[in-house]
């Protein structure tokens, strides 16, 4: 690690950190366009700088890890990007899944599955079972994810139960009961949300989770955005008075 990179690592507070952080992967079309390539070229890129950033996520202490790899909305875009972007996630799979188990981390999908691919929910689905018994960093892998369908499915299965009268009293339901439904069940709020890029929107990405979420926002395209500049988020995370709508 250069001077620079160990200078924003020392300055950062270890028992201050964003218990779970949640990026949303964007730019790798215009990185692609600046390099003169074809926007499969800038996907290829950005998968691979996924890894830098798991390592460096987990190496730091951070306890849970969301990043946005393929919307509800992405099935729109062209069908060879689609299935690009398919094959790039069983390609890190592949490639990378080893260590990640080596780390400990404990991986999760979060969306829905129907629409994707049956050889991507296979490699899924492998890696899943591998992780299953770590306990170290929860990495969220958000595919065909979208934060208005997972509110809608669990409402649908909420009332499912209500109708089956496994719920009793619907007055009674509070929002711990009705997290439960949700695909991040089980696992914290958004602290800290990063978005690569120079756009300003939350994309449809776990918007009930980010409910009280400190929002970063980089004009870095998602390929060049590295470890130093993660550290800078969390720094400006740190730097920020949460008050969750008190004084």
């Amino acid at each position: 690690m250069n001077t620079e990179k160990e200078q924003i690592l020392n300055k950062i507070d270890k028992n201050n950190l964003p218990s779970h952080v949640a990026i949303i992967m964007d730019g790798n079309g215009r990185w692609a366009k600046k390099q003169n390539k074809i926007r499969t070229f800038g996907h290829k890129e950005g998968a691979e700088n996924v890894v830098e950033i798991v390592r460096a996520s987990s190496n730091l202490g951070i306890k849970e890890l969301s990043l946005y790899a393929f919307s509800t909305e992405n099935w729109k875009r062209p069908a060879k990007e689609v299935d690009t972007i398919m094959s790039l996630v069983v390609k890190f799979i592949d490639k990378y899944i080893d260590e990640l188990n080596r780390e400990n981390v404990y991986l999760q999908m979060l969306g829905r599955r129907d629409e994707v691919p049956d050889f991507v929910l296979d490699k899924v689905d492998y890696a899943l079972d591998l992780t299953k018994n770590n306990n170290g960093m929860i990495l969220n892998l958000c595919l065909n994810y979208g934060s208005r369908q997972e509110i809608l499915d669990a409402c649908k299965s909420l009332v499912k139960e209500y109708q089956n009268y496994s719920i009793e009293d619907i007055e009674r339901i509070n929002f711990n009961d009705f997290e439960k439904y949700l695909y991040s069940k089980n696992y914290t709020d958004v602290d800290l949300l990063i978005r690569p890029s120079g756009e300003l929107r939350l994309s449809n990405f776990l918007m009930y989770q980010s409910s009280y979420a400190e929002l970063y926002f980089s004009d870095i395209l998602w390929p060049d955005f590295k470890k130093e500049n993660l550290y800078e988020a969390i720094l400006d995370f740190q730097n920020r008075n949460r008050r969750f709508g008190g004084v």
